[in-house]
């Protein structure tokens, strides 16, 4: 072959090659399609957070307003606790506890609206139902009474029969119906067989010799007689409990209008409380610290609410009683709460109990 024939073969070889690789380039372009998906995919990605961002933003919280029977102390230690623990607010809601006082009726409060749940003894709720105040009691947070009479040895009472000719004292107000029931009992008349008198909100006339017998409550007023300096083996006590007169206690209930509207909101109120209820019973130490906070600087100290807590305990989960019915309204207990009412003009005709209170929050809440 010539020289000129090898050139111009060299030039189409040349020529060949360079169209076999713009083919290949070409090919190559279309192979890469799949993964020039992935600046898609990224794009995509990019604007899901904004669409998160346009969603609808969490709820407030639902406020609900607590009124207490009293000042903050350990006998309301597990809503202190739920409030602490953060259990309200992982139910979604937002909880105001008011304080009580001697001014401060929890009743007048709930059915006026200031107040959506109120706590106070059942009592008093029945006596508001009857003058038709839209309430009902949605918890039972004490099982048992704490009212006593306690006495020193020396005065001779060891039995209610013992009281006879004795001066017996209680704050009244209210809070008389279990020691008159106990009279009933044993057939003594408060206005003949003994001096019935009123008793200050201090233990000063029992730790002074005025009265015989004083009304205690087992978390206060009796542990305040065991500070002073009394042993616990010179006094005598008759609890209500033993001697069947008893009526229950501590309680919540709520504007029946506003509960129509906010059943799930109150099944969640009390899922949170009965929550704070049983830590303040497991760590009453850690209870007591939430309660100091709140209390009046000066008013009470941290060993005295120990022992209310302590004590407080043993109301709401007495001994052998089933921790699942914390909160749950014993029908049998209502009923007695509602007769020694009835009894001795509390109220002055029979509680329609069926209407008075339900379980159905209680219920709700254990779900």
């Amino acid at each position: 072959m010539n020289v000129k024939n090898r050139k111009f073969r060299g030039v189409f070889l040349l020529a060949v090659l360079m169209l076999v690789m713009t083919v290949m380039a070409g090919c190559g372009g279309n192979n890469n399609a799949a993964p020039s998906a992935e600046p898609n995919a990224a794009a995509n990605a990019t604007t899901e957070p904004a669409a998160e961002a346009t969603a609808e933003p969490a709820a407030d919280p639902v406020t609900v307003k607590l009124q207490l029977k009293w000042v903050p102390q350990a006998q309301f230690a597990g809503y202190f606790v739920a409030q602490d623990k953060g259990y309200y607010a992982e139910e979604g809601l937002k909880v105001e506890i008011l304080p009580g006082g001697p001014d401060i009726v929890p009743e007048q409060q709930v059915a006026g609206g200031s107040a959506d749940i109120g706590v106070d003894w059942v009592a008093s709720l029945l006596t508001s139902q009857e003058q038709e105040m839209p309430l009902v009691q949605i918890a039972q947070i004490f099982q048992k009474s704490g009212l006593v009479l306690v006495s020193k040895k020396d005065a001779g009472i060891s039995t209610p029969a013992d009281l006879e000719g004795k001066k017996v004292g209680n704050w009244m107000g209210g809070n008389e119906f279990e020691i008159l029931a106990l009279f009933d009992k044993y057939k003594l008349d408060p206005n003949k067989d003994l001096n019935f008198t009123k008793q200050g909100f201090t233990m000063d006339q029992f730790l002074g010799g005025e009265i015989d017998a004083a009304s205690a409550m087992t978390y206060n007023e009796y542990q305040v007689a065991l500070e002073s300096g009394i042993p616990a083996a010179d006094l005598s006590v008759i609890d209500m409990n033993d001697e069947g007169v008893a009526m229950l206690e501590d309680n919540l209930f709520a504007n029946k209008e506003w509960l129509a509207e906010n059943k799930e909101t109150a099944a969640k109120f009390v899922r949170a409380s009965l929550k704070g209820w049983k830590e303040a019973i497991a760590d009453p130490a850690a209870a007591v610290d939430s309660v100091m906070k709140l209390a009046e600087a000066g008013s009470t100290t941290k060993e005295h609410q120990l022992t209310m807590m302590n004590e407080v305990a043993k109301l709401i989960l007495p001994e052998g009683f089933d921790p699942a019915k914390m909160g749950y309204t014993d029908a049998a207990a209502f009923q007695q709460t509602a007769d020694i009412a009835l009894k001795f003009g509390v109220i002055k005709t029979a509680s329609k109990v069926d209407e008075a209170y339900t379980n159905e929050i209680v219920e709700m809440a254990s779900k």
